[in-house]
């Protein structure tokens, strides 16, 4: 009877194999989650870790994920920042004109807390020569603070921790899309390096679908005073000040971009206009007074906003305009100095007055008024 009690207590055969079972299992899954880490951590697509390895190319196509990265692995030193009207440079276009060597730094949204942000990421780890940044004018209205969390951008990407970053280690997509996308642009195509975020390939540029996105406003509003947004202004001022002082040894090259002419009815039509003009004047006025800037005005290129067909929307033209912007910074065209900035500005706001009651007529007849 004892004996019989004592085999009753030893456990069954079964038990040890489910036992073996799990333990297989979590070697297995081990090993497999650790290859998975590794191919991530080698390959790195977002360009976390390391720049591209030897034999592969910078494929950059998804600026919210993989500028950051590139900010602080990759070598360089010159930024081409700006918002969206930026990604259609050609980095290799500046590293010709300017003998360096640059890469971007984009925000969709061109604010100028968000960019201020990349630049700060970028000076962390290299010195600079130039910085070409492109002043959007909304940019000089926005709001002071980063928008980087609160419009839902991989915040584990940005802050440097590396024991959050599981969500890109240990993440499908990653593993099955974004290392084979990246290793056939790389080994199996013709990819341009110096396209980074390009998006103008497979658009249309032409007056028809610019105007097919520009919604004209049907009553014209009372104009805003021009002090409208100077609390914002002297804050993005300060922001941009403070990076030129920060960084004497940096040529900033700052730019205004040629919108197009329905971009400039709009501000008419919407009652911004004049805030616009002042808050240009004032951060003209303000970023002159150091010896590491440089201005240049491309908004009242008259040949070029007044004709559609070189843009998709209000504000995006073709990547000829870019090309055209490169080649006028390359030859110092069209600077701004304390001697002519008013005035030329000035001038954006007469021809502003001429689109917004002579020029758009031309798309727009049955809207005269």
């Amino acid at each position: 009877m004892a004996e019989y009690f004592i085999e009753s207590r030893k456990a069954p055969e079964y038990m040890d194999t489910d036992q073996k079972f799990i333990k297989s299992f979590c070697i297995r899954t081990a090993l497999l989650l650790m290859a998975i880490i590794a191919a991530v951590v080698i390959f790195d697509p977002f360009y976390q870790y390391h720049k591209p390895l030897p034999g592969l190319k910078a494929v950059l196509t998804d600026k919210e994920y993989q500028c950051i990265g590139t900010l602080r692995t990759f070598d360089y030193d010159a930024l081409i920042v700006g918002s969206s009207v930026c990604e259609n440079y050609n980095n290799g276009w500046f590293d010709a004109g300017f003998d360096c060597t640059a890469i971007k730094a984009i925000r969709s949204y061109g604010a100028t807390a968000d960019l201020c942000y990349l630049l700060d990421n970028a000076y962390e780890e290299h010195d600079l020569k130039y910085v070409f940044y492109n002043i959007d004018p909304s940019s000089l209205s926005a709001s002071t603070e980063p928008t980087y969390v609160s419009t839902g951008c991989p915040m584990y990407l940005y802050d440097q921790n590396v024991l959050n970053d599981y969500p890109y280690l240990l993440n499908k997509d990653v593993l099955m899309e974004k290392i084979p996308y990246m290793l056939a642009y790389s080994l199996i195509s013709n990819y341009d390096e110096g396209d980074s975020y390009n998006w103008a390939q497979w658009k249309y540029f032409g007056r028809d679908m610019a105007m097919g996105l520009y919604t004209r406003l049907p009553i014209v509003k009372a104009m805003q005073p021009e002090t409208a947004n100077v609390d914002a202004l002297a804050g993005n001022i300060a922001l941009l000040t403070a990076q030129v002082e920060a960084h004497p040894d940096t040529t900033f090259k700052f730019f205004f971009s040629p919108y197009s002419m329905l971009w400039w009815d709009n501000a008419c039509r919407s009652g911004e206009r004049d805030a616009v003009i002042y808050n240009e004047k004032q951060a003209v006025k303000a970023l002159l007074q150091y010896d590491n800037v440089e201005i240049y005005f491309y908004q009242d290129d008259r040949e070029i906003i007044t004709n559609l067909d070189n843009y998709m929307d209000m504000i995006h033209f073709s990547k000829n305009i870019n090309y055209y912007v490169y080649h006028k910074l390359a030859n110092g065209e069209e600077r701004l100095t304390a001697d002519n900035y008013e005035a030329r500005l000035d001038g954006m706001y007469e021809l502003s007055e001429e689109i917004a009651s002579e020029l758009i007529l031309e798309y727009y007849p049955a809207k005269k008024e």
